[in-house]
């Protein structure tokens, strides 16, 4: 398993970033991923919500793109909600992004060790199984 950075090192990812794609956003408030984007955009982060379910549709004030590889400016942080088996596809499209993000977040209870390397061999760090929005408040962040 990756090792996730220290706290004092998340905390510094969560102060110096501003824009976080969430692949796997969902358009029903009632979801854990709506629920989370909406806490880190109240936060003062702007949220870039991919998923080719919904894509085209507004989700949080943003429109929803079908892939990573879409967004043409620098995301800091991709924040991933999607089954642990389905992380793959996913790091991939973030080779393809124009722009290398800083960070490659997997939410709680979502970890893969080969998503993990493919990222991490690229210089992006990687979060496995942490919730970002409990980071955010256990850590004080003061965005």
């Amino acid at each position: 398993m990756v090792q996730n950075p220290s706290n004092e090192a998340r905390k510094q990812i969560l102060e110096e970033s501003k824009i976080i794609a969430v692949v796997g956003l969902s358009n029903k408030p009632d979801r854990t991923s709506y629920m989370v984007s909406a806490a880190m955009q109240n936060a003062g982060y702007r949220i870039i919500p991919v998923n080719p379910v919904i894509a085209g549709e507004t989700v949080l004030g943003e429109k929803v793109l079908s892939s990573l590889s879409e967004i043409d400016e620098q995301v800091d942080i991709v924040n991933v909600f999607r089954k642990s088996e389905d992380i793959v596809p996913v790091a991939e499209d973030t080779l393809k992004m124009k722009h290398k993000p800083r960070v490659f977040w997997m939410q709680q209870g979502i970890a893969n060790d080969e998503a993990a390397k493919l990222v991490g061999d690229t210089g992006i760090e990687v979060v496995n199984d942490m919730c970002i929005k409990v980071d955010h408040a256990l850590l004080r962040i003061g965005k």
